[in-house]
């Protein structure tokens, strides 16, 4: 109990690093991050040159701040109305609107760069990538296929670096763009949920708010199998050894438990969020160990 007269100490600041952290969702990288690195290395068949691996991160890095900063900008009202992000950076001042846009189109900017120096193609299809990475944000106020194209967004990356590596887009490579559009496509519907009553009442649109909590919950584990047999005949069609299907497995049973709790609390979207990122710990894992391991 505080005695009258005595001096109440503020919560303490968020640090000006944090604050640009949590505005990125830095934490959150190995969501995809993990992936991103599976591919460059199936692409590479092994290790990449050090110059090549540090443009196609730097790229993927950028890419994904570019789209998060894009999105927090355009989203900047629907997020002060909604419980869950009016926390956030732009919300509440701690960052303004003119930081946001320029961290995204600087971002970009640094995609463009790195795309040009990897070869002529990858510069060349940049800025379609970069006009899918910034679109997202837009679409949730036009269709319910927002939550799909967010998969779409995702799918980027296996075609990107296949570009980035080899200089084409091989038809192997057609079936980790197919996989994690679906792979993508389920996330975003899990993280959906959480904003069901939020999204509805501010007009936004997803496949949750579309077609309802229940009929969404049962696409998603159908979206993962999907995603799952994808990502396997990917590997037949590169020919890669077991440790990778070993690490598939390991990932099948990871999402169906989650898929099993995520029936029985829809809105419990955190304990989900974590399956995701540590699933794809799991693929990169697995690829690692039939690239690297004798």
């Amino acid at each position: 109990m505080v005695r009258s007269g005595a001096a109440v100490s503020a919560p303490p600041r968020e640090g000006a690093l944090a604050t640009l952290g949590r505005f990125l969702e830095i934490q959150n990288l190995g969501l995809n991050l993990s992936f991103a690195l599976a591919f460059l290395f199936l692409a590479s068949h092994g290790l990449p040159t050090l110059e090549k691996f540090l443009l196609i991160v730097i790229a993927f890095v950028a890419a994904r701040n570019a789209g998060h900063s894009f999105n927090r900008y355009t989203d900047r009202a629907q997020d002060a109305r909604n419980p869950r992000t009016a926390s956030r950076a732009l919300v509440t001042g701690r960052l303004s609107a003119a930081f946001a846009l320029a961290m995204a189109f600087g971002s970009g900017a640094v995609v463009i760069v790195a795309a040009y120096f990897l070869n002529p193609l990858a510069f060349l299809l940049s800025p379609i990538a970069l006009a899918l990475v910034y679109g997202y944000s837009y679409t949730k106020r036009l269709t319910t296929a927002t939550t799909a194209f967010l998969g779409l967004v995702e799918a980027i990356a296996p075609a990107a670096i296949f570009i980035a590596v080899e200089g084409t887009l091989p038809l192997a490579a057609w079936l980790a763009v197919a996989g994690m559009l679906a792979w993508g496509t389920a996330f975003e519907t899990v993280h959906s949920l959480g904003d069901v009553e939020s999204d509805r009442a501010q007009g936004l649109r997803s496949i949750p708010v579309r077609f309802g909590v229940p009929a969404s919950v049962r696409l998603v584990p159908i979206l993962h199998a999907v995603a799952l047999v994808l990502l396997a005949l990917f590997g037949l069609a590169l020919g890669v050894g077991f440790e990778y299907y070993v690490g598939l497995v390991a990932m099948a049973v990871l999402t169906g438990i989650g898929d099993v709790q995520l029936a029985r609390a829809p809105k419990g979207t955190r304990a989900s969020f974590r399956r995701h990122y540590a699933a794809a710990l799991l693929y990169l894992a697995g690829t690692a160990a039939a690239l690297f391991i004798p």
